[in-house]
This record gives structure tokens, sequence and C-alpha cells, in this order.
């Protein structure tokens, strides 16, 4: 990008390209699938077209083992979807317009909506690994922001009041919380996560809530989803490690796809 190029200007390249790579002019709803929820997406609908990441201008390859470098495009019913099948991490140094150009590229691309996954630890020890939370809030601790310049942007129901109540419509046991985001790569320590409980967290996790400003930026309606593939740091006394989340989402992937093969034709 050069210095002319604002990251909008960059995405609308992108959703260019996207439509004549994929022969879909216009998308309706988008998906960004986080550590373990790859496994879910063959429940969305019949697959009309997939790229690499890299075809498109301002991406980055995958770099997170659980995570493909590919673009889907689903036809789901009336709806056409844009999935997403990798994010670019806070934490791989790429910069936070990186880590959103997915997002704004949605947006470009025609998107009204979009679901933020991720696999993240839990709080509660109810939830144990494989169980899926809504998002009903975040605490952003990286620091940074999205946007750019004096635009001020309100993010009071950031996380759609509606699309949460469609979600326990199709699942009444469905619960909610609030989602913090820590830089990564590293998992938190213990203390981190008494701090966590005692602001009101109760998932942590290394992702989402930039993609979810700048969602809102743009002005998509967001849905956030959880799925909690470990107890956080210090909870059962067990070390944490990526393989785990791999696993808990592998584990839960049949609920996943049968949860989002429910709820997105929906939006």
């Amino acid at each position: 990008m050069t210095d002319e190029t604002t990251p909008q200007d960059l995405a609308q390249q992108a959703a260019t390209r996207l439509a004549e790579l994929t022969g879909v002019e216009r998308h309706d709803v988008a998906l960004v699938l986080g550590s373990g929820w790859l496994p879910a997406v063959d429940a969305l609908g019949e697959a009309t077209a997939e790229i690499d990441t890299t075809d498109l201008p301002g991406f980055n390859a995958a770099a997170v083992v659980g995570h493909s470098g590919k673009i889907r495009s689903i036809r789901a019913g009336e709806r056409n979807l844009l999935v997403f099948l990798s994010r670019t991490h806070y934490y791989e140094g790429k910069g936070v317009r990186a880590v959103v150009h997915p997002v704004r590229t949605a947006a470009a691309a025609g998107c009204r909506a979009i679901v933020l996954t991720n696999g993240c630890g839990g709080l509660k020890e109810t939830w144990q690994p494989g169980t899926p939370v809504l998002i009903s809030d975040h605490i952003n601790l990286t620091g940074r922001s999205p946007i750019e310049g004096a635009n001020f942007v309100d993010l009071t129901d950031l996380y759609s009041s509606r699309l949460r109540t469609m979600c326990r419509e199709v699942d009444s046991s469905l619960d909610e919380g609030v989602y913090v985001q820590f830089p990564g790569p590293h998992y938190e320590t213990p203390a981190e996560i008494g701090m966590v409980r005692a602001i009101g967290g109760h998932l942590v996790g290394m992702s989402t809530t930039l993609e979810a400003i700048a969602a809102r930026e743009a002005g998509l309606e967001v849905l956030g989803i959880s799925l909690v593939t470990n107890l956080a740091a210090g909870i059962s006394g067990e070390p944490l490690d990526h393989a785990e989340v791999l696993a808990a989402g592998k584990a839960a992937a049949s609920r996943m796809g049968d949860l989002l093969g429910q709820i997105v034709p929906r939006i």
C-alpha cells in the first residue's frame, strides 16, 4: 500500500478482485473462523469458489497452525457467504491494518453483517472445552485501535443484541460473556486472569476485538461467538498449549457446524 492509498481503498481493490475470482458480484454475510472452528465450515452450504488469501491485495498467508490460508464463497439459501478460513493476528507484527483488512474487504464486498469466531480460554468452570459462548461485549487490552484519525465511533451496542437473541432462539442453552483480548502470543498468567475476573471479563483470547471495532466503523452488524477450548490459566492447574485448542475445536466441530448452519442463513 502506498502512502496515498487508504485502508478503505485497499479493501475496495481486494473486493473487486474477489468478485472477479469468485464470480460473485456481491456477498451478504462474512465469517471469520478462529482457531478450532475450521472443521465446522462444511455445514454452512455449498462452496461455489475457494481462493488463496494471497490472491487478493493486502492479504497475508496464514501463519498459525489450525488456520487455512483460504477464502471460501458459499451459497446458503438466498445468501452468498464470504468465509475467511484464517485471520491475521495482532501478535504476528504485521500491524493493525493487516489485522482488520478482511473485515474492511467484507464491507467493500457488500456484506451487511459479520460473524467473528475465536477459540479462547474460559473463566467459568461450567464452560467445559467445546462450549460455545456468545460475546456480549469486549475489553480491548491491546492498547490499539483500527480507527485512524479523529473518527469517533460509538461501541455501546457493538455486539448485536438482535443477533444474540436469534442465536438463543436456535440454541436456548447458549450462554454469553465479556471477551478480553490480550496482545499474545504468550498465554496469560494466573495473576492476569485474576485481573480479568476483577474487571468483568469471562473469556480471554488474542483476536476479535480489533476486527469488531473495524466492523462497526464500516457499518456491519456484528455477531461474536467464542469456542471455549480450555479453562483459563490457573483455574484447572494444567498448563496451556495450542494443541489443546485445536483438539477441543475438532471435538466440537459437529455442534459448531450445526450452530453456524442454522444461524447464518437467518442473519
